[in-house]
């Protein structure tokens, strides 16, 4: 029978925000308050402008904003993540919807339903399977160019927007792009151009000049954060007012729609499974990544499988209330945290005001310019750009380099499935290459020391029958051929050695199909009359070979505590040559 202690601990792992509710402040309300009318006015144009991103109609954003981020304030551990529509999982939907096999099937809507439902079954399978630490087998650098990849589709998707131009069909005809291109609208451009320069002056020249005022942190950034809203403010009336004819949202339901559960055939949701597996993966590797940064910044900490169960239950609630997929948002979680945000109940007041304005507000929505939402789509989508952390990761590291440049090119020529996929085969590939060519030191004593170092890095004393050999990383069937023809190469390479110490300082396991190579070449070398000697071995791994007859094969080797051990016996009757 469990405690009543067990129970009640059990309770809060579920639902994370019992523990902050247990000790909540007025002043912890005061900040949440102030961050989540500052969030809820990001979420307005942001909703519905990732939705039109996605090819969908406008209250699908909206809708994806209320509920989802609800759920997830109960079952998240992040107190500061924003969830709901992103910039990336928006452009993934859209490259869902318009696959050939999908975009036949029609009703768009009901394939964004039935990719949020899918995406939160799936992360919810890999809550139950205990797979939340799936988010470290993609690299930072394939995360960095998918990442880069995608922004730069959404900017060449998003310029035609700014522009009043529609989407071009002409192939390989010069001509045809020619008039394409001059049939551009004038007030689509002058909305387009001004509501671009309104959020660029809203960002760093805004900020750094109401601190140079003297305005606190927290009042700066409130200010700063309006730009989206007033930008659609400002274009919705010139729209209104100056009847110009430019493309708008147009009509926005007012209220909820019925929550449903039809979401078509079992076909269609067969066909929308790999699309939405790749959705899951990423809202929730990026919505871990951002959420650890947030924590890292207040000392707190996240579950990462906890949050799978957060951002599965938010996806089906997205779906059972009519939104698209959602996940943690970068741009809007950084807003709520330097707002002030101390726990999700800024995401709770938020979601409130959220729900008000799709009640009561939505005929406002109908005359927002879609090239003030293409501004600030491109306005949030830039700064993830990152092509000159390419050259960073390519000087540090060549597999890695390889691995983000594929991943940026494969997502721009293949698509986001593709490219993404073809980065984590590569990162495999060069995480394989690296293991099975471990780096091995033919290592020798520094003088007046018992330090042991690299002969090909530091001026160290040598024995002209003596091999000490170090292997810097744990031996498997991965690598112990290529350990193996080191060995054998520096046999032939200096044939008088009668003894080799193997130094395992840095080895902390040894498989099945290693140790029995170690146990052939230990029987080739006593052939030879050479011994092999094992020197500086961790205790786990020492545990694992005296479970074989490995020492008694090794036998006269020996096994050493230290390296300076083995020299000192070894080396009696040989003179030290410095090398």
């Amino acid at each position: 029978m469990t405690s009543p202690n067990y129970r009640e601990s059990r309770f809060m792992q579920l639902f994370p925000i019992v523990s902050w509710l247990k000790s909540y402040t007025r002043e912890e309300f005061n900040g949440d308050l102030f961050a989540g009318i500052i969030t809820a006015i990001l979420l307005v144009p942001q909703g519905i402008a990732y939705a039109i991103l996605a090819g969908l109609p406008p209250q699908l954003g909206l809708y994806a904003s209320i509920l989802p981020p609800v759920f997830y304030a109960l079952l998240g551990t992040s107190r500061t993540l924003s969830v709901g529509p992103v910039s990336i999982a928006a452009i993934m939907i859209a490259s869902a919807l318009n696959a050939p096999e999908i975009g036949v099937l029609g009703d768009s809507v009901q394939s964004a339903l039935i990719l949020s439902a899918e995406s939160g079954i799936i992360m919810l399978l890999m809550a139950l399977l205990r797979m939340g630490g799936l988010v470290n087998f993609i690299s930072h650098p394939v995360l960095t160019g998918f990442t880069s990849g995608a922004a730069l589709l959404i900017i060449g998707s998003q310029l035609p927007q700014l522009f009043g131009l529609a989407t071009p069909s002409c192939g390989v005809d010069m001509a045809c792009y020619r008039d394409y291109v001059s049939g551009f609208v004038p007030a689509t451009l002058l909305i387009g151009v001004a509501a671009l320069g309104l959020l660029v002056f809203f960002g760093k020249p805004l900020t750094l000049l109401l601190k140079k005022m003297g305005l606190s942190p927290a009042l700066t950034t409130a200010i700063s954060k309006c730009g989206p809203l007033l930008t659609i403010v400002l274009a919705t009336l010139a729209v209104t007012y100056f009847n110009q004819q430019v493309a708008v949202v147009g009509h926005v339901p007012a209220g909820f729609p019925e929550l449903n559960t039809a979401f078509g055939t079992l076909e269609k949701w067969r066909l929308l499974l790999p699309y939405s597996g790749f959705i899951a993966l990423i809202a929730y590797v990026e919505s871990v990544a951002i959420a650890k940064v947030t924590a890292n910044l207040r000392g707190e900490k996240i579950a990462p499988n906890q949050e799978l169960v957060g951002l599965g239950v938010a996806n089906l609630i997205a779906a059972l209330s009519g939104g698209m997929p959602v996940a943690g948002g970068f741009s809007r979680t950084m807003v709520n945290f330097s707002a002030g945000a101390r726990t999700q109940m800024a995401m709770l007041i938020a979601a409130g005001l959220l729900a008000l304005a799709v009640i009561f507000f939505s005929p406002w929505f109908e005359n927002i310019p879609k090239a003030a939402l293409a501004a600030i789509i491109l306005v949030a989508i830039i700064p993830l750009v990152k092509l000159g952390n390419i050259l960073v990761t390519w000087r540090y590291d060549r597999g890695d380099g390889i691995a983000e440049i594929a991943t940026l090119l494969g997502v721009l020529i293949y698509g986001i499935e593709e490219g993404i996929t073809l980065g984590i085969i590569l990162t495999l590939i060069s995480y394989l290459r690296k293991t099975s060519h471990p780096h091995i030191a033919v290592v020798g004593r520094l003088p007046g020391s018992e330090h042991y170092r690299n002969i090909k890095r530091h001026s160290v004393e040598t024995w002209p029958h003596l091999l000490l050999l170090r292997i810097d990383e744990s031996i498997t069937f991965a690598n112990i051929n290529y350990i193996e023809d080191f060995i054998n190469a520096e046999l032939r390479r200096q044939p008088g050695i009668k003894h080799i110490v193997l130094i395992f300082t840095s080895i902390s396991d040894i498989d099945t199909t290693a140790l029995e190579a170690l146990e052939n070449l230990n029987q080739l070398l006593q052939a030879a009359n050479k011994t092999v000697h094992i020197a500086e071995a961790k205790g786990p791994v020492l545990d694992k070979l005296e479970k074989t007859d490995f020492f008694k094969q090794l036998k006269p080797g020996k096994v050493f505590f230290h390296t300076e051990d083995a020299v000192r016996e070894l080396c009696l009757d040989d003179t030290a040559h410095q090398y």
